[in-house]
């Protein structure tokens, strides 16, 4: 007997989801080897540069999210899960009872992470822009508009908040362990498929569809932003490398 799903999660938002999971991992790898090359044919490519390719994916990516959390369907507006202090509470103290009922979308301890990781993502790519790496080989498109005081203040800031973000994604992993494990709800499978058990979703809170060519001219908007971010960036300082 097939179980009837409802959609709930629209498929820009799930590839927002995995793309970014991609993105931060490969970020951190290539920033950890920012000294190796990725040879590609004839080219020979800094991982450094690369990383700094990254970060404008995930600026890109980013806004997207903002802009799709205003504009796309239901579940993925922020107004259907940042709740207020009390709602958010009243949450807070279902959280250890099995009985309770499932969040349609983001319950609102999930809601606020994700605010969380979105800001903090969005600054790590953000002031990424205007740093120098270690070798000071491979500056930021940004970095000749800043002092070197300044960049320094921004490197730090961009080692300690990745370093912390680390620690909010392991606490994510974490609460999507304890729901699958001691309330027995698979806060993954959806987050792939889209789809969750009619049984607890009402009908009238699925979506219709993914709103794929809305979605579509966000992302060109998106990258179209970032392409003017790239294309003004102050001319290099020549180096003496």
């Amino acid at each position: 007997m097939t179980t009837e799903k409802r959609l709930v999660w629209d498929l820009p938002l799930r590839l927002f989801h995995w793309l970014l999971v991609v993105s931060i991992a490969a970020s951190w790898y290539t920033a950890e080897n920012s000294e190796e090359y990725l040879t590609w044919g004839e080219d020979v490519i800094s991982y450094t540069q690369i990383h700094f390719w990254l970060g404008y994916w995930a600026l890109g990516m980013i806004a997207f999210r903002i802009i799709w959390g205003f504009v796309g369907p239901k579940h993925a507006r922020f107004s259907s899960f940042l709740a207020g202090p009390g709602k958010f509470i009243r949450y807070g103290r279902t959280v250890f009872q099995r009985s309770a009922m499932p969040s349609v979308g983001h319950n609102p301890l999930g809601g606020w992470m994700v605010v969380l990781m979105l800001l903090m993502i969005g600054a790590q790519a953000a002031t990424g822009l205007f740093l120098l790496d270690n070798t000071e080989i491979y500056p930021a498109i940004y970095n000749p508009s800043v002092d070197a005081g300044t960049a320094a203040n921004l490197g730090r800031f961009h080692h300690l908040n990745f370093n912390v973000l680390l620690w909010v994604i392991g606490l994510h992993v974490l609460a999507i362990a304890f729901y699958a494990l001691y309330k027995r709800q698979n806060l993954v499978g959806p987050m792939f498929s889209g789809h969750k058990a009619a049984a607890s979703i009402p009908e009238r809170e699925a979506i219709a569809g993914s709103q794929l060519l809305k979605a579509l001219i966000v992302a060109l908007v998106c990258a179209g932003g970032v392409y003017l971010l790239v294309k003004m960036a102050p001319a290099p300082v020549e180096s003496e490398y």
